[in-house]
């Protein structure tokens, strides 16, 4: 509740700074003619990057069989579809005119001339994130029905047993009706997994395709998947972690698991080094010396403190994971997982406003400062996200219960238990003694 209220007051913060955005304008951000785009798409990009966990955890490790994801894919992918929500709104409050939103798609032409520049970046970034947002949802859906219909069996109140009713679609669970869940699940993570790749990469165009030095690379496409990868599992484990307590879930999410997912960040924060130094290395090769400027501005320029936060953060911290006693601790752990997400803001950040102030003409030459209404956008969205992700965790289950059951290890004194390793130690008394086919309570603490 505590949690809650927070988020509330935050989201109460974002509807003002909405408000003011749409009835005054987007002179009321700290924009100016030389930094046009500044903490509306670093915020866009960086949500859109968050989602990207969920994805991969769902449909990546699913094609590849890896049963670890089984008690993670849940919060992911709400943590996808709620980052989506959140990065959505800020290139609609950006068009100034929200209610003309419209003018983005392909519509039929009664409004004259077709409106839709198939040319830009900006266009296909509309229908990635509407795709992405789309299979995410559905995907997510279909993992909850089994568990929905689960709940319905044992709600007891009447409201409770008929919402659950309507979510669970009639579902029975017979076997014609698992061997259509396995197959639709294989169906979209086939379908799920160009989204990892293409999203991110449709994303990076919007700058790699422009002519602005320090934007007008190649080498942005892989180098923003690796990085939306990156921030979205920090933002897993800052999540998971504290779910893992509140819910007493230490059985089901597991330092294993906590462990596995730190390695998929130490190697993609890795990648994401390596694009750095790639960077000015090619800066440097260019021989172009706006190009060469724009990096050594990033550097040594009036922003240099945000570029040493992102190489710090971003490039340095990430290592410490090497070692097995970081990668274990799971206090540690959590505070990685928030430096990673400040790191990777402020990469968007160095990205767009370090090569977009200091331009071909000195005279234009400007500096970006953030107003209150900037600021007010950006907690708010985290408001919005947080508000979101506790209303799932307090109504809908947060672990995959369907799929947990289906890689429980069962041995015949100790009931079930998640990891084999504690089979021989653990203890349940709610079924000392039962066969392996006997029915099993699951909290032990009943």
């Amino acid at each position: 509740m505590a949690a809650l209220s927070v988020a509330l007051f935050f989201l109460g913060v974002f509807f003002y700074s909405v408000y003011r955005t749409v009835w005054y304008g987007i002179g009321e951000w700290g924009l100016n003619k030389t930094v046009n785009w500044a903490w509306d798409i670093t915020n866009f990009v960086w949500w859109v990057g968050i989602g990207h966990a969920g994805t991969l955890i769902s449909a990546v490790l699913l094609l590849f069989r890896q049963k670890w994801r089984s008690s993670i894919n849940r919060a992911a992918e709400a943590m996808t579809i709620f980052a989506v929500i959140c990065a959505a709104m800020f290139p609609v409050l950006h068009m100034g005119r929200p209610w003309l939103a419209f003018y983005v798609f392909p519509l039929q032409n009664t409004l004259g001339s077709l409106w839709a520049n198939f040319n830009s970046p900006l266009l296909w970034d509309v229908f990635a994130i509407s795709t992405y947002f789309t299979v995410s949802l559905v995907f997510w859906y279909i993992g909850l029905i089994p568990d929905f219909a689960t709940i319905r069996d044992r709600a007891k109140g009447p409201i409770a047993k008929f919402s659950y009713s309507m979510l669970s679609f009639g579902w029975k669970g017979s076997a014609k009706a698992w061997s259509r869940y396995e197959t639709v699940s294989l169906i979209l993570a086939g379908v799920s997994t160009p989204l990892v790749l293409s999203v991110h990469t449709i994303v990076s165009m919007d700058f790699a395709t422009s002519v602005v030095p320090g934007w007008h690379t190649t080498i942005f496409p892989p180098y923003f998947v690796a990085g939306a990868i990156f921030s979205g599992f920090a933002m897993v484990l800052t999540l998971m972690l504290i779910t893992r307590v509140v819910f007493r879930l230490e059985d089901y999410i597991t330092l294993e698991h906590i462990a596995l997912m730190n390695k998929i960040m130490m190697v993609t924060g890795s990648i994401v080094g390596v694009a750095y130094i790639t960077e000015f290395f090619i800066a440097w090769y260019s021989q172009v010396e706006f190009e060469q400027y724009a990096f050594i501005n990033r550097a040594t320029g009036p922003y240099w403190w945000s570029y040493a936060s992102m190489m710090t953060c971003n490039v340095i911290t990430p290592q410490l994971v090497w070692f097995r006693r970081v990668r274990y601790s799971i206090g540690l752990t959590f505070i990685l997982s928030i430096i990673v997400n400040i790191g990777m803001w402020f990469e968007r950040f160095v990205i767009i406003v370090t090569s977009l102030h200091r331009d071909y003409l000195p005279s234009s030459w400007a500096m970006f400062s953030p107003s209150i209404i900037d600021i007010g956008l950006y907690l708010g969205t985290l408001g919005l996200f947080f508000t979101l992700f506790l209303l799932f965790a307090k109504f809908f289950p947060v672990i995959n219960m369907a799929e947990v059951k289906t890689i429980l290890k069962y041995t015949v004194d100790n009931g079930p238990t998640y990891n084999p390793e504690k089979a021989a130690h653990a203890h349940h008394p709610a079924t000392h003694g039962a066969p392996a086919s006997a029915p099993v309570t699951y909290n032990q603490h009943d």
